[in-house]
Parts: C-alpha cells; structure tokens; sequence
C-alpha cells in the first residue's frame, strides 16, 4: 500500500498557561500532581461559548496537544521510557515518548472551570496537567467515563502508578502560599529526574514552578529542597 503523504490541515485551537515554565519537572502523566493547575485560552477564531456549550457538566476533559519543545523531523523506531528505568528499549508506538514521527500528546485532566466572564473567555481552568507553558491546543473532547474509563485493561510494562518520594525542606519550609508548596511538593515526589541519573548520588537539580526557581536533590530516596526563591 503507498504511503498517505497529503499533509492535513490542522489548526492549533489555543494554548494552556501552566505553572510549569520549562520541560524539566512537568510530570510525565497527568493527574500525577493533582496540584498542577493550567488555563486553556482559545485563539479568537475560536473564543466563542457555543462552541463549549455543555462542556460544564463534564469533570475531565482529553486535551489533544503538541509535543511543541520536543519536534524535531527525525525519529527512531525504539525509546527508552522511564518506567524501565532508561535502560531498556520498546518501540515508540509502545511508548508516550514525545519523540514521534508526529508530535501529538493526548492528557485527560480534571475540568475545574469555564471562566465565561474572563477577558479571553470562555477559558477552561483545569488541574493535574503534565504539560509545560504555552503548550499549543489542537483539539478538547469530553471524558466519557463509560467508554473511556476501563479498569480491566492491561498496562503493559506500566504496572500502577510510580512510587513517590518522601520530601523535606533543608531550612524549613519558607513562607509561601499554601497551594504552591503543596504544588513544588507533589512535583518533586513524583522525581522528574532522567531515569538514567537516578543512580547519581548528591546531583543537584532546578525546577521552575508556578514563579519559583527551586534547587533540590534527592540523598537516600528523599527529596531535599535546598532553595526556593522568586522568579525575577
């Protein structure tokens, strides 16, 4: 059979706002930092409510996106994902590798609201995203619990959700909102590390979250946050 080659035409329908300001330390699934908030803020060709008329009355949504920092025109047919610890090699059709021949990602997420009176309303505020700021919006469609939610089905090599990591502050937690350090928290337990440094004994890392540079490392299976300052 040849090879379908006519390009599609796809719109990007709008971008989600995220308290994740870079690649590093966005969760790699969503609903793993039930925390991590995001605003989904349609293009004006399609801010309109008829277009999300009904969507209140559903808790989650999938939203179809793009891979937009990881696109590259190359791909291999194998990745090394996380969960085997990096080591090991599956086919990237096996994979949620951002690495594909496409750069197309799909996260289901909580609804927590349509901001109908917002400037750029209606904007859709939603929570546990694994998707880093400005991420470009192809497409959102309702979660459907009795079709899409099938608690039979196998997993793979992804058996449950990962372990995650005790967490301490080194100097005591500082004086921050409540809802941001239980969101650099619950990012950092979920050990954003690359599978292949998990062995690095003392590394230092940083993360940019919701405003906040914060330098951390994990010493004997715990996360040690060693500061958290302002973005400036």
């Amino acid at each position: 059979m040849p090879r379908h080659t006519e390009a599609l035409n796809l719109e990007v329908i709008g971008h989600v706002s995220t308290c994740f300001d870079e690649k590093f330390g966005v969760p790699r699934q969503p609903g793993i930092v039930e925390q991590a908030w995001g605003e989904l803020v349609f293009v004006p060709e399609f801010r309109d409510v008829d277009a999300v008329r009904g969507l209140e009355g559903f808790s989650h949504v999938w939203v179809i996106f793009l891979f937009h920092q990881t696109a590259r025109g190359d791909w291999k047919p194998t990745v090394r994902p996380p969960r085997l610890g990096g080591n090991e090699r599956v086919g990237v059709f096996a994979s949620r590798s951002p690495f594909r021949p496409n750069p197309i990602g799909l996260s289901v997420v909580k609804l927590d609201q349509i901001d109908y009176d917002h400037p750029d309303g209606p904007l859709l505020r939603l929570c546990g995203v694994d998707l880093v700021d400005g991420t470009p919006v192809l497409d959102v469609k309702p979660y459907v619990a009795y079709a899409d939610a099938l608690p039979e089905a196998s997993g793979g090599y992804v058996s449950g959700a990962p372990d995650k990591l005790p967490v301490k502050w080194m100097a005591g937690r500082p004086d921050l909102d409540l809802t941001v350090r239980c969101l650099i928290e619950e990012t950092l337990a979920a050990d954003p590390r690359p599978a292949y440094q998990r062995n690095e004994v003392d590394r230092e890392y940083g993360c940019a979250i919701s405003g906040y540079n914060t330098r951390w490392q994990v010493v004997d299976g715990c996360v040690i946050i060693l500061s958290c300052e302002a973005n400036r």
